[in-house]
């Protein structure tokens, strides 16, 4: 989704501005722009990609020795160039903004009032007109900020310039990661280490409230009491920077950050190649054109991703599919169909049921395997004929995140490779697939730029000792997820039932005690699942609401509602699995657990 770079130096900084905006392409966006000041805000702003930002900004001849970029993924206002950062205020300040401001609409109101003019929709504009309007108050751009800055509501990470200032960058971040990267007479500002690793490893994580002034020669921050603090310094180094926490208080919630990253790198293969059987291995094209169904074995988080794929292989590729936990399917008489693949998933490649349930599906005549695994040569893919390795990247907290998301993708392109080898999809439904795989990075980093409001939610979580969770289709086996991660972090026991289900039993568990999670899409179940909730309100139940900006839910008593942007259609369920991770994270806080390390439990469960 968004990306932020910025950069002060002695040196032409548009290269530096336009080479970090292109490192930060993975995360999905729609438009993109620069600013520098050179006697002026000089800004360029295009929709699309960041070369054809490049090609106006060269065309324009422009130049600077300080300014700021952004790539902008759209949620408030459309994909317009209007909407595209930076924005500006009085030809004064100059603004970027990664995440989201709820009060954006009272600000807004208020600068009106005071005669300030809007060109946008965004809610970032407001940021620039607050930042302005305190700065013509003070004449002091750190002082400016940072009562802008305390505002605002919601998530932010900025960056700012003013024109009179041309020695000065104020950055500001509050649920949204942005660092410092410095270098020699020069520093840079990012949203992603990616984005200033060809100019320096040097690199300084921000933490949640600082607001920092960084010139060509040092930078001073400020934490969010206002008092002066110094922030360590890293070397970065790629091979060893996924050990690493980084800003972050607990390796669950770096990988849940990491998601965008992981995603686009799994996906990157199958947006050069097409949904191709070369993915799969040497031999894939003639095992999937025989395949006449699917039996996937996995456990935990795992089987729940293979439960997703259910509905996309059925629905997508036409065939039948059943999903299985691996450490049941060894120990019965299956019977076995050798022109069926059997799909095994495990993060770690070692997890001992899901390896004894391979060999047992091998000995019943099943020659034709497929293991979807995170980690190079491990003993799942060596033991089957083919295999995807998702690039989720090293997992350390035991709760997985990124490695869930990441198999839910593998498995969405097994599902589509499949359709297309069996003639079930045309050239235009092959497109809309990768179109939809392209824009996902940036739909899951919009969802966790509600990580703040979420965090609001767990408060509520923390005296709780029961939670029920709903979802219907293929968000049923999300709200199963959402129940696993609840009860493995926080111990908080929770369940999850297809809410069609709650008459049938689950109701009677249900009272003002009992908080209930409803993964609520605007897919043509959505009707439905309305209905579930007013069975759930009529008890007196309160309803925490996970839906897609198009809903058209809104807050009543004892109706709870957090929007994703808008629906993904059929890859839904990876954006909605984000929430329900963060909801996990956050009352395992409020409950003061082990996050990375939950009692009882181990990351690569290699004994039965």
């Amino acid at each position: 989704m968004c990306g932020i770079v910025g950069a002060i130096a002695e040196r032409n900084v548009v290269p530096l501005l336009i080479e970090g905006l292109q490192r930060l392409e993975y995360r999905g966006y729609d438009s993109a722009g620069i600013a520098v000041l050179d006697g002026e805000i000089k800004r360029v702003r295009r929709v699309g990609r960041v070369s054809e930002m490049q090609s106006a900004a060269a065309a324009e001849g422009l130049s600077g020795q300080i300014g700021i970029g952004h790539t902008r993924w759209a949620t408030h206002g459309g994909v317009t160039e209007p909407n595209a950062h930076p924005h500006v205020s009085g030809g004064l300040i100059a603004v970027v903004h990664n995440g989201i401001i709820e009060n954006h609409e009272n600000i807004r109101a208020e600068l009106k009032q005071q005669g300030y003019v809007f060109e946008s929709q965004t809610d970032t504009e407001v940021i620039a007109h607050l930042v302005h309007q305190r700065y013509q108050q003070s004449h002091d751009l750190f002082a400016a900020v940072e009562a802008a800055v305390r505002e605002l509501v919601g998530a932010y990470a900025i960056a700012v310039v003013a024109l009179d200032q041309p020695d000065l960058m104020i950055c500001a971040r509050m649920g949204c990661p942005l660092l410092i990267g410095r270098g020699e007479h020069e520093n840079l500002i990012a949203s992603d280490v990616s984005a200033v690793l060809s100019s320096t490893r040097r690199v300084v994580y921000l933490e949640e409230g600082d607001v920092v002034a960084v010139r060509r020669e040092g930078i001073v921050i400020h934490d969010q009491a206002g008092h002066a603090v110094e922030r360590k310094e890293h070397v970065s180094d790629v091979s060893i920077a996924s050990l690493e926490l980084g800003p972050y208080s607990h390796f669950m919630q770096k990988e849940i950050h990491e998601q965008p990253r992981a995603l686009a790198d799994t996906i990157e293969a199958v947006l050069d190649e097409g949904f191709s059987p070369a993915l799969f291995g040497e031999g894939a094209g003639a095992v999937l054109e025989r395949t006449e169904g699917v039996q996937i074995l996995a456990c935990g988080t795992s089987y729940y991703a293979g439960s997703v794929a259910r509905y996309w292989i059925e629905a997508i590729a036409g065939l039948p599919c059943q999903v299985e936990i691996a450490s049941e399917y060894r120990y019965r008489p299956a019977v076995a169909n050798p022109q069926h693949l059997v799909v095994t998933i495990s993060q770690s490649g070692e997890t001992l049921d899901t390896l004894e349930a391979l060999k047992y599906a091998k000995s019943l005549g099943h020659a034709h395997t497929l293991a979807i695994c995170n980690v190079q040569e491990s003993a799942i893919p060596r033991a089957s004929r083919l295999v995807f390795y998702t690039r989720a990247g090293a997992e350390i907290g035991v709760a997985s995140t990124k490695a869930f998301t990441t198999q839910l993708v593998a498995l969405f392109i097994l599902a589509v490779t499949l359709a297309k080898q069996r003639g079930r999809i045309n050239d235009e439904q092959e497109a809309g697939y990768l179109d939809a795989l392209r824009h996902l990075p940036g739909s899951v980093q919009h969802a966790l730029n509600l990580e703040p409001q979420i965090a609001r939610w767990a408060e509520r979580f923390g005296a709780k000792q029961h939670a029920l969770f709903l979802g219907r289709g293929l968000h049923y086996p999300i709200a199963l997820e959402g129940a696993l991660k609840l009860k493995e972090i926080s111990y908080i026991h929770a369940e999850a039932y297809p809410a069609g289900e709650l008459k049938h039993g689950p109701l009677a568990l249900v009272d003002a005690d009992m908080p209930v999670v409803v993964i609520a899409p605007n897919d043509t179940l959505l009707e439905k699942v309305k209905s579930n909730m007013q069975e759930v309100r009529a008890r007196g139940g309160e309803l925490f609401v996970f839906a897609d900006l198009d809903s058209h839910f809104t807050d009543s008593e004892g109706v709870h509602v957090i929007r994703t942007p808008r629906h993904v259609g059929v890859l839904s369920p990876v954006v909605h699995a984000i929430p329900v991770q963060l909801l996990a994270y956050h009352a395992a806080l409020v409950k003061g657990t082990d996050v990375d390390k939950p009692r009882n439990l181990a990351k690569s469960v290699t004994v039965e």
